[in-house]
């Protein structure tokens, strides 16, 4: 209060607030960027406190069960075994760097199966959430240190991509789509590193995509057609991926 004249109205004024403590101003459109780098810089502290130096991105369905109908069980049972495999003996395990550390997007289904694997052996693993309309929550498999929300899928895809020493995709629908395309575009393009990317199932891969399709109306060239494989168990998945480069307890990238 100044000599004579109350300062409450001041003092109420959003415009007084710290720029830090107001909501109003940080959810604004000016501070689009810098919400943008808070969601990089928050992930990637997390990360490097833990030691992650590389990953293995899991990606797959959510509405895949355990108990679920058709080849969803034998889905779900095969992506535990590869969190489970990968984890015990890519090197997530013991002393840091951590390389290999399973990463999915940390939902349910075949990210909740993948995390799952990684607690099955005490291996740290990493879920990057996103937030939608009908509010997906994380599994509760991903360490919880590890478990992340994002609000822009731009800087979730990039925190899945930059780390990522392979990629292992289940099936799944737009979403599992979404994921597998982009990252086939930067390997494409070659503005990612040479990743392997193992899809498993490889009949229900050839169901819904036809590949060949792109390369008969030259859309893509035949080496395109090279960036993958297809593996049917946890196991041939994981062989196929260190004879495509991938080395337990080192960073390819």
């Amino acid at each position: 209060m100044t000599e004579g004249r109350p300062n409450a109205p001041q003092m109420a004024s959003p415009a007084y607030r710290l720029a830090a403590l107001d909501q109003d101003f940080l959810l604004g459109d000016s501070m689009r960027g810098v919400r943008f780098l808070m969601e990089y810089a928050k992930a990637e502290e997390a990360l490097r406190d833990w030691g992650v130096r590389s990953t293995i991105v899991v990606f797959g369905s959510a509405r895949v069960r355990e108990d679920g109908p058709g080849e969803q069980g034998r889905w779900y049972r095969e992506a535990r075994a590869f969190g489970r495999l990968v984890s015990q003996t890519g090197g997530a395990l013991g002393a840091r760097p951590r390389d290999n550390v399973i990463a999915t997007g940390g939902g349910p289904g075949v990210m909740e199966a993948a995390n799952r694997g990684a607690v099955d052996v005490g291996a740290p693993s990493i879920g990057f959430n996103i937030t939608l309309p009908h509010e997906q929550e994380p599994n509760a498999y991903s360490t919880p240190e590890l478990t992340f929300r994002f609000h822009y899928f731009a800087m979730r895809k990039m925190h899945l991509a930059m780390r990522a020493n392979a990629l292992v995709v289940f099936p799944g629908g737009f979403g599992t789509l979404d994921e597998l395309f982009e990252i086939l575009t930067l390997r494409q393009t070659a503005k990612a590193p040479p990743i392997p990317i193992c899809l498993f199932d490889e009949a229900y891969w050839r169901e819904v995509i036809n590949f060949d399709a792109f390369l008969r109306h030259g859309m893509i060239n035949p080496a395109d057609l090279e960036l993958f494989c297809f593996a049917e168990t946890a196991a041939e998945s994981w062989e196929k991926l260190q004879r495509r480069g991938v080395h337990p307890g080192e960073d390819i990238s």
